[in-house]
């Protein structure tokens, strides 16, 4: 057993700090809880202003697309100089974003404030990535999904409380939210003060192992680089079809109620955060490359048969969707983040910011689409994208430096860690 020391004596790489990993994780919560209200309460703005789908679909590109151009800047920028306070200011603009929503008077407010809500998941998402890589202890597929499954369950939660809170006392209470966003600048400072201590050093030298063990050459590393995103295109134009217009799907073809619809969405964005949560683990074990291929094409003859079956098994296909194309995400963000150790916060924004981007993009194009045509015939085009997981079959092996059992630290955020016994790996 051994103390250590916040400055001269970081926590050594081999310690896993959950306390770290845990506030992060409900921070992505509050994050992505309150980011979700938006596309949640999309019936209740279509009516309140007279918008049409494709009105809608720009609100979500302004809110994404914002996010997404941003992401690798800040990223890029972060790599070269951290800032360990960024968080919080980040969680400010998301505040800032939801009061403009609760009173908006017209569309361009409504779209000022998903602009503002971009700009926070610019700031917090590679960040908060970065810190999960940091406080990993070699851990990095199950560090990612932890963190990642927090802002899962904050989209599951979304629409539930949308449903409950939000189309019951009326637009004007997405501002009761701001309360979430408080413990979340809270919460994100104590993150800053761990960081600044000395969770750079362990980013630092993890970075250096790293770069020693990559023996991909640059044009098979540049070209994985392409098929990643491909496979991110694949998940999140499928997940804008999804987030954006499944209850409207719900609503059009089943005439159910929008309270219906919302419970509808809230198991599937249920089955997300949970998928999210395994994946991680399972890259960790079994490899990322492996996970990758099964989550992408795996979820394939789910997708092509959901569009053709009745209200009872769309709510029953929606769950293995949802889990398995999660799945997907925490490996392909890890992998990218070997492939490149010493630019992890770039590597990171580029994939949530690509990952946005895609999102805002396929919710625009999707929903000219369902004007031109209907939703219904949306969803039947979408059920085709996961083939494009064939694609991972020609991702290159990447040895990842971390073989042997990690250790556990108990780090409290204002710096000091004490060292728990390994356990032996599985």
């Amino acid at each position: 057993m051994s103390d250590a020391r916040p400055q001269s004596e970081p926590a050594a790489a081999g310690q896993t700090a959950f306390a770290v990993l845990g506030a992060i994780s409900v921070c992505h919560l509050l994050n992505d809880m309150m980011q979700s209200l938006l596309p949640a309460i999309y019936p209740m703005l279509k009516g309140n202003y007279g918008l049409s789908f494709a009105q809608i679909g720009l609100l979500t590109f302004t809110f994404q697309f914002t996010a997404s151009v941003l992401q690798p800047l800040v990223g890029l920028y972060v790599d070269r100089k951290p800032k360990p306070y960024s968080l919080a200011w980040g969680m400010s603009f998301t505040l800032a974003g939801l009061l403009l929503l609760a009173f908006a008077r017209d569309y361009a407010v409504l779209l000022l404030g998903a602009a503002m809500i971009g700009s926070g998941s610019s700031v917090f998402h590679p960040e908060s990535s970065r810190v999960a890589r940091m406080a990993s202890g070699g851990r990095h597929g199950f560090a990612q999904s932890l963190f990642q499954v927090g802002g899962n369950v904050g989209n599951a939660l979304g629409p539930l409380l949308a449903a409950f809170i939000v189309l019951r006392y009326g637009q004007t209470s997405v501002a009761w939210f701001s309360l979430a966003a408080l413990l979340g600048i809270f919460l994100l400072t104590q993150v800053g003060h761990w960081y600044k201590s000395h969770g750079l050093s362990r980013l630092t030298a993890r970075a250096a192992r790293s770069a020693a063990h990559l023996e991909v050459p640059r044009g098979r590393v540049l070209l994985a680089i392409a098929i990643l995103v491909a496979l991110v295109f694949s998940k999140f134009f499928y997940m804008a079809s999804m987030t954006s217009y499944y209850t409207f799907y719900l609503i059009n073809k089943f005439a159910v109620s929008i309270g219906t619809a919302q419970l509808f969405l809230f198991v599937f964005l249920a089955s997300v955060a949970v998928g999210t949560l395994v994946g991680g683990s399972l890259g960790d074990r079994f490899g990322r490359k492996r996970v990758i291929w099964i989550s992408i094409l795996g979820v394939l003859p789910f997708t092509l048969v959901l569009p053709y079956v009745d209200l009872v098994w769309v709510g029953v296909l929606s769950v293995p969707i949802g889990f398995i194309l999660a799945s997907a995400f925490p490996a392909i963000v890890v992998y990218a983040q070997e492939l490149l150790p010493a630019r992890v916060g770039a590597v990171s924004g580029l994939f949530f910011g690509f990952a946005f981007g895609l999102g805002g993009i396929g919710a625009a194009v999707l929903g000219l689409l369902a004007d031109a045509t209907s939703v219904k015939f949306v969803f039947q085009v979408c059920a085709f994208l996961p083939a494009i997981g064939l694609l991972a079959g020609f991702l290159p092996h990447v040895a990842t430096e971390h073989r042997r059992p990690p250790q556990i630290a108990s780090v409290d955020l204002t710096g000091s860690a004490e060292t728990a016994p390994a356990r032996p790996a599985s």
